[in-house]
């Protein structure tokens, strides 16, 4: 949908999906192909490098001068993807956490995620809600309670920095049935394995990067890398990674039903092309007339 529209407007797609930032996970991250990427131009999509974290903030910060480039050029800036924190912190804000001290952030990444999960649920019950497995949550969230004294959650109800008194934002939000998705999503990560994910890996493990980094943590990676460890079979892994991509799934399909502003149109159906040429008509003609 976004490239269609992207045709039909003469507009750059940007890139609002954290694995889709890394170069390093084209395949695992299911980045738009070579094809697709020349239909429109694309922004944000595999600039970073596996070994740089792109923190929300980061993102936002590129998000904002690739919309500022977008305009300049009188094309119109078409965010699509699914990582809910992004587009928040561009459009709402962020924040305004201080510098977190170093020594503080050695000590927390160094600790095993069941202990940091539970040092956390001890010295910030309100940041208690975060799921045992979400390792990069609890980090920051740890970090932030030791480096300065305050709950994350204060320092998220002082957001700033957002663009979006400034800009009109036109959304679409995809919420097809969830069978199919589900089923999607077991096909997406077997098409995967076809198309060079487990070299991919390979690849990245050979860097020898902190497996506490967000590309190391992504969806596939780690259930691949135990199967070359020789800690699970085949048949294991696949289960694994499909689960994980399916519970992930869930989670993004809850938060952009029930976090974003109602006036946000929410499409509960499975769409075929003249359904989609149609949706990204009308949000062309809404982009136009804000």
């Amino acid at each position: 949908m976004a490239i269609r529209l992207a045709e039909i407007t003469d507009g750059v797609v940007i890139n609002a999906d954290a694995s889709q930032v890394y170069a390093d996970l084209r395949v695992l991250s299911a980045r738009p192909d070579p094809a697709e990427e020349a239909r429109a131009p694309h922004r944000l999509f595999g600039y970073r490098d596996a070994a740089e974290p792109c923190s929300a903030a980061d993102w936002a910060a590129d998000a904002k001068g690739a919309i500022a480039a977008a305009r300049e050029e009188g094309k119109l800036p078409i965010l699509v993807g699914g990582t809910g924190l992004y587009l928040r912190t561009l459009i709402f804000g962020i924040a305004p956490v201080p510098e977190i001290d170093p020594a503080v952030r050695a000590e927390v990444r160094a600790l095993p995620v069941e202990a940091a999960h539970a040092a956390l649920a001890a010295e910030d019950p309100a940041m208690g809600h975060l799921r045992p497995q979400d390792a990069t949550r609890i980090a920051r969230a740890l970090e932030v309670i030791r480096s300065t004294g305050r709950s994350l959650s204060q320092w998220q109800a002082e957001l700033s920095g957002g663009i979006g008194g400034q800009i009109a934002v036109a959304a679409a939000i995809l919420l097809p049935p969830r069978d199919w998705l589900r089923a999607r999503c077991d096909a997406r990560f077997e098409a995967m394995l076809g198309q060079g994910a487990v070299e991919e890996v390979t690849k990245l493990r050979a860097r020898g990067l902190d497996p506490m980094l967000p590309a190391m943590q992504a969806i596939g990676v780690r259930e691949i890398g135990a199967w070359q460890d020789g800690l699970i079979d085949r048949a294991t892994m696949v289960a694994k990674a499909q689960a994980a991509t399916r519970q992930y799934a869930k989670r993004q399909y809850t938060w952009f039903r029930h976090q974003p502003p109602a006036a946000w149109q929410r499409i509960d159906a499975q769409l075929n092309d003249n359904e989609i040429d149609k949706i990204a008509i009308k949000l062309r003609d809404d982009a136009l007339t804000e």
